[in-house]
């Protein structure tokens, strides 16, 4: 990909000659005999010539400046000491296709994409959309997209990235996001839509519960909580994994069985919650606060 960051700047026209356009007159004196004498001087009737006197340079256009494109091909600025090479290995296979040049400058703008989402997911998002405008038929850059977009709140935009990612790739594991994009959008039905047993078996376990916990989600928008617990109750609530998802696993239940009015069993959810959240991914300790 040819790079395209420095825009167009315009040649300056030069003013049009007075021998040009016609009969013009010049607005010279008039002598006693009655030729006319150009004030710029010489023969009577020869043209003046545009332009600067000589031995004086033309001044120097300023540079254009950048368009609204441009500057999201530019991004953000990337610190010299941030290197291609602290992308993990998964991300850099995923970029083997492209010119070394171009993956090393779109490899860079990834891994301040990553360390800027939880911080700063509004910049982390220019980082990503910056790489995207160098490579955008790659579905990780797309997924990068998609997931700080995500970050920052930006749920439409977040849908069309992993859509995107999900045609490039042909992977399904963007489904949980892509539902909870749907939700935040006010439409828990196209959340719904998401829970098909086709769906279901291309998801590996941590995939099929995150989609559980968006899904009762979207029951409880409808007004279904108790559908929501049904189907929460169907997952390892009593899981003894480290993983991440046993928090939020855990806290979504909680948070079901209060919306159903079952608010002593909320409480001790919540409690179990507080007992594997050592990273603090949910607020289940000020829950209990407020209950308690």
């Amino acid at each position: 990909m040819s790079d395209s960051r420095g825009g167009r700047s315009d040649r300056p026209r030069r003013d049009r000659s007075p021998s040009q356009g016609g009969d013009r007159k010049h607005g010279g004196d008039r002598g006693k005999s009655g030729d006319r004498r150009p004030r710029s001087g010489g023969r009577p009737g020869q043209d003046r010539r545009s332009g600067p006197p000589r031995g004086r340079r033309p001044e120097r256009e300023e540079r254009p400046e950048r368009t609204a494109e441009q500057k999201i091909y530019d991004g953000p600025p990337i610190p010299d000491d941030v290197r291609a090479k602290d992308l993990d290995r998964y991300a850099r296979q995923a970029l083997q296709g492209l010119p070394e040049k171009l993956a090393d400058r779109v490899s860079r703008h990834l891994v301040m994409a990553g360390l800027l989402v939880a911080s700063d997911p509004e910049t982390a998002y220019l980082h990503a959309l910056a790489a995207k405008a160098r490579a955008n038929r790659n579905a990780l850059i797309r997924e990068a997209c998609g997931e700080t977009a995500y970050a920052a709140g930006k749920f439409s935009e977040a849908l069309g990235e992993l859509r995107a990612a999900r045609r490039l790739s042909g992977q399904q594991m963007y489904a949980p996001m892509m539902a909870d994009c749907e939700r935040a959008l006010k439409r828990p039905e196209k959340a719904l839509a998401y829970d098909t047993p086709e769906l279901r078996k291309a998801l590996d376990d941590a995939g099929n519960i995150e989609l559980s916990i968006v899904i009762a989600g979207a029951r409880r928008d409808l007004g279904q909580p108790e559908a929501a617990v049904r189907l929460l109750e169907s997952e390892p609530l009593n899981s003894a994994s480290r993983g991440a998802w046993v928090a939020r696993l855990r806290y979504a239940y909680a948070d079901a069985l209060l919306d159903a009015g079952r608010r002593d069993e909320a409480v001790e959810w919540f409690h179990r919650t507080v007992a594997v959240d050592g990273d603090k991914l949910t607020d289940a300790e000020e829950r209990l606060a407020e209950l308690e």
